[in-house]
């Protein structure tokens, strides 16, 4: 049997299928699942225990008491997971939700990163880290293709 020399069965940039950057999609859209669950989990922490926190509300930047900050992350969440399941499905409009949700989701946090450092600086971290794997070669992924 003659071997076929120079072929491969990975796609490459711009030939149909699927590209590496599915990877990137799949991976953006898990960290807004996540991303969805921290904010969920810290709006209902405030909601339920606001002791739980490390300074009091007085101490934040905006003394808005934590109820209306565990409303705040708690709908932001919802959002946040949706557009993650969004991305898995491969819409644009999820993506966008995505950067945008994301630099709104940084600014709560550094607003509320007085109160639990911990959190916040994780939300942060995947906020940046989100952005940046929806908006790499963003284009090259299409619903269907």
């Amino acid at each position: 049997m003659a071997e076929q020399v120079g072929t491969s069965t990975t796609p490459t940039a711009g030939a149909r299928g699927t590209s590496a950057w599915v990877g990137w999609t799949a991976f953006a859209g898990l960290l807004l699942i996540v991303l969805g669950v921290v904010h969920v989990v810290q709006g209902l922490v405030a909601l339920l225990d606001d002791s739980y926190f490390v300074v009091r509300s007085s101490g934040l930047l905006l003394d808005a008491g934590y109820g209306p900050w565990g409303w705040t992350h708690l709908a932001t969440g919802a959002v946040v997971l949706a557009a993650g399941f969004g991305v898995f499905a491969g819409a644009v409009w999820a993506r966008t939700v995505g950067v945008a949700v994301a630099l709104v989701s940084a600014v709560t946090c550094m607003a509320l990163l007085a109160a639990h450092p911990v959190w916040s600086v994780l939300a942060v971290a995947l906020d940046v880290v989100l952005v940046m794997a929806l908006t790499v070669h963003g284009s090259e992924i299409r619903a269907g293709r």
